[in-house]
């Protein structure tokens, strides 16, 4: 299955830049591990609002207990809330194999 998933990460006011820069580092290690795993497929940057950190992201699970695992995994889940959206393949989705 596919899902969309919306994460806005709020960092915890007295965070130094230091802890901020180290989260970064883990999510980006993190991210690349999942991506090699088959369960991160895209990410992108929606437009964004001063002082916002928000991604959406394209994620692989076989279903949404998997899905909450690999989310759990990731080193900014500890700042951020995300709105989890299953997708289903449209019937006229150009990327799909003709039926």
């Amino acid at each position: 299955m596919e899902f969309l998933v919306d994460m806005v990460t709020t960092v915890p006011d007295g965070t130094s830049e230091d802890e901020v820069a180290t989260m970064r580092r883990r999510e980006a290690a993190r991210s690349a591990e999942l991506t090699a795993q088959g369960s991160l497929v895209r990410l992108w940057r929606p437009p964004l609002a001063p002082g916002e950190w928000r991604t959406w992201g394209l994620f692989r699970a076989d279903d949404a207990d998997h899905l909450e695992v690999v989310l759990a995994s990731m080193p900014l889940r500890a700042w951020r809330r995300e709105t989890v959206t299953p997708l289903t393949p449209h019937p006229n989705d150009p990327g799909q194999p003709p039926r």
